[in-house]
């Protein structure tokens, strides 16, 4: 059975319930195809959760003292080649990085199997089919929301315990009791971004710009027009376009007849970038203020000074002093030879949250994991201290950031 994705929905039809209808479809079609996993897996000797786990995966000891014999399997589903090839190799880097100082400590060993999604929902579906078979602990990834709505169901069928790290679109968790994330939700960074330029720029009115057609974006946008309402701005005028479209004269040129005091806007970085150096090329100077998809040294690099004074909300600050941070800034940069973005922040401290799992039952079985995932609570990484939460949610301070000199800058 094949299922396609409907990448923009018709005018006349609610995009909300299209996008309900159609990841309640295809959730079907991949639970059913779990559940054959999951029985081929019984039938050959599995121990019936799709495949089952490596031998020696039980340990002994707990936290620093946890040793366990097998080697615990970490499969992680990123995109390195599509749309958003540019996150999935940060995520990589981060990634790497903390499997070399994880497989440097005593007591416990990793293998990490990373597979390119495609930034394609039908193809991170298979990757996620063979993680589920093949014994994998536990996954991380996939990059997007849109991915993730259709993948995820696979690995909570078969109980293989899910960290989002990148994944902010509301319901991600929502899926099932195996589903956990690292990256804050919109609904947690959004407010305060939208909260933090309102004091700051005194916002009365603006113009809000979206893709219509992507969860993530989608759902930043609801959030927006939520946090907007909440502060007294008025909303002049609701512009979308495709996840993607690279010309955006025609919307900003829209927006400038508005005469808005800013642009509120829900991109990933491959819409942001143009976005934001056609308005200063058509001369829009109202402030531009973007969300989670925004935060990527990208934006400076290749939008330039067209980038300057874009506000930003972030789950992570590359300026912070803490331990964790400075650490991982300085490995990074040793290793990869540039700076990391908030995307390898993420990743890096979602392997570092899979040990902290693991190591709290010393087991690598995949049931272990799922119960250590909940039991997360201040733990310090390069993104703050982090708890998880009852709704499986990461909990950490968020971040409002201010291009400055073309840097990130925390926003005061």
């Amino acid at each position: 059975m094949t299922l396609h994705p409907i990448d923009v929905a018709p005018a006349n039809l609610n995009r909300s319930l299209i996008g309900d209808l159609m990841r309640k479809a295809v959730r079907t079609a991949v639970i059913l195809s779990a559940s054959a996993l999951v029985l081929a897996g019984c039938s050959a000797g599995g121990d019936g959760d799709g495949g089952g786990s490596a031998e020696g995966l039980k340990g002994t000891g707990s936290g620093e003292s946890c040793v366990i014999e097998g080697t615990v399997q970490v499969g992680a589903a990123l995109s390195l080649t599509g749309g958003a090839a540019s996150y999935g190799e940060s995520q990589q880097k981060g990634l790497e990085l903390a499997l070399e100082e994880l497989n440097a400590a005593e007591g416990v060993k990793y293998e990490l199997k990373v597979e390119d999604d495609g930034t394609d929902p039908r193809q991170a579906i298979g990757v996620f089919e063979n993680f589920v078979g093949d014994g994998t602990s536990a996954i991380i990834g996939p990059t997007l929301s849109n991915t993730a709505f259709q993948a995820q169901p696979v690995a909570q069928e078969a109980g293989v315990p899910v960290l989002a790290i990148s994944n902010t679109a509301t319901g991600i968790t929502e899926q099932g009791d195996f589903i956990f994330r690292d990256s804050l939700t919109e609904a947690q960074v959004i407010p305060q971004t939208i909260a933090a330029a309102t004091e700051k720029l005194g916002l009365e009115k603006v113009v809000v710009m979206y893709s219509n057609d992507d969860a993530f974006t989608e759902s930043g946008f609801q959030v927006m027009e939520s946090a907007l309402e909440d502060e007294g701005v008025e909303i002049a005028d609701t512009l979308t376009f495709s996840v993607k479209d690279t010309d955006f004269r025609s919307l900003l040129t829209a927006a400038k007849e508005q005469d808005a005091d800013a642009i509120v806007v829900s991109a990933l970085i491959e819409a942001a970038i143009p976005l934001v150096t056609q308005a200063r090329e058509l001369g829009v100077d109202q402030p531009i203020i973007g969300g989670n998809g925004f935060n990527n040294p990208q934006l400076m690099a290749d939008a330039g000074d067209a980038a300057e004074g874009v506000i930003v909300g972030a789950a992570w600050n590359s300026a912070s002093d803490s331990p964790e941070n400075t650490d991982f800034m300085a490995a990074f940069e040793e290793k990869h030879g540039s700076g990391p973005d908030q995307f390898a922040a993420q990743a890096y401290t979602g392997l570092k949250i899979i040990d902290h799992a693991v190591r709290a039952n010393c087991s690598g079985e995949r049931a272990d994991i799922q119960d250590g995932l909940t039991q997360v609570k201040d733990l310090a990484t390069p993104l703050g201290e982090i708890s998880i939460n009852e709704n499986r949610d990461a909990e950490h301070p968020a971040v409002v950031q201010i291009v400055e000199d073309g840097k990130f800058a925390v926003l005061k």
